[in-house]
């Protein structure tokens, strides 16, 4: 069944009364019907958070007059807003190593239909896995990366990610430290799963780690990337319990299954403009 088609409002302002009534007021004046409302308040660091689906065919005839008021609206509570239109998928860049668990993952889904975006091309730094995605009907791009050719190949990868008109990357056990700049001028618009419960073991071989630990949970986080290594706002995570018999091939199996599944529940809520960053963390409206 084809979900209805909506425009999606998320927002972050400082907290202040009000802007819940207000931003409503907006939408019922211009004729929106609202789908699905969520929002947020932190009362640390004081802001407010907020979702609204609407449906399309009550905004749309009225589309241009709902965002002049809207930016009015937005600059009085000093707003970060945006509005998608569902109809739009975003474009997904996929980058890949050797491990190949996630990728046939993400692509089984897309084949499927369940997938609420649009992959466009694959770039891996090894040849190894062009013909499962030559099979799907993708591109496949080889762009070797070493110490000394670093540079031009991460040019090539923002040439490509432009010429695909992309607006995510993710990177789906892509074994490589993107470089600051690319994380910078990417940033919130580029997921990375991590086989490890962040913040514990981050970096390589986590599931070594764990295992020289013997800790009886593992488990996988989606985050955005940022320039400081796994440290970005965490998007999904999940555990799986584990105990002493377990070896680190068994480690590495059974986190593949949460890697997975992480990795696909976060990429999903960015994709129905679920998240919002804010600072280092992120608000998800589930």
């Amino acid at each position: 069944m084809t979900a209805p088609r909506q425009f999606r409002l998320t927002l972050a302002c400082p907290d202040r009364l009000g802007i819940a009534a207000a931003v409503a007021q907006c939408i019922v004046d211009h004729g929106g019907w609202v789908q699905e409302a969520h929002n947020h308040a932190e009362t640390d660091d004081p802001h407010f958070f907020m979702r609204v689906a609407i449906e399309h065919a009550s905004l749309a005839p009225r589309l241009d007059d709902f965002q002049r008021a809207f930016e009015a609206l937005a600059a009085r509570f000093a707003m970060r807003w945006s509005l998608a239109d569902s109809a739009r998928p975003k474009r997904i860049v996929l980058m890949v190593s050797k491990q190949a668990h996630c990728l046939y993952d993400l692509l089984g889904r897309m084949q499927a239909g369940e997938l609420p975006g649009q992959i466009v091309a694959v770039i891996s730094n090894h040849p190894d896995l062009r013909g499962l995605v030559e099979w799907h009907g993708l591109p496949f791009h080889h762009v070797p990366v070493t110490p000394d050719t670093k540079p031009a190949a991460f040019a090539e990868v923002e040439r490509l990610h432009a010429a695909y008109g992309a607006e995510l990357i993710v990177l789906a056990r892509y074994m490589q430290v993107l470089p600051p700049a690319l994380c910078a001028r990417q940033a919130g618009r580029i997921l990375n799963i991590h086989h490890s419960f962040l913040p514990s073991f981050v970096g390589a071989r986590p599931y070594h780690q764990a295992h020289a630990r013997g800790v009886k949970l593992i488990g996988a986080t989606c985050h955005y990337v940022t320039a400081d290594l796994d440290e970005g706002p965490i998007v999904e995570q999940d555990v799986i319990r584990i105990d002493h018999a377990d070896r680190i091939e068994d480690l590495v199996r059974t986190g593949q299954d949460v890697e997975k599944a992480v990795l696909a529940r976060g990429l999903r809520f960015h994709l129905e403009d679920r998240v919002i960053v804010h600072g280092h963390r992120t608000v998800v409206f589930r």
